[in-house]
């Protein structure tokens, strides 16, 4: 699999960060901190990707 790029900046004025990747149809996310949008990426990518049916489920996944 091809790496994703995801674009990652800082709104000054709704003071949060906001997250979005031409590589993952449909995402895009804001958080408060770098941290909590490294958590969210980690969820919603998979996600994404299955849904967008870019990858398969993984077996143990219902």
């Amino acid at each position: 699999m091809k790496p994703i790029i995801v674009e990652a900046i800082w709104d000054v004025d709704a003071r949060v960060w906001v997250a979005s990747s031409e590589d993952v149809p449909g995402l895009a996310t804001e958080a408060e901190n770098i941290e909590v949008l490294t958590a969210k990426l980690r969820n919603m990518i998979p996600e994404l990707l299955i849904l967008n049916n870019l990858i398969g489920r993984p077996r143990n996944m219902v």
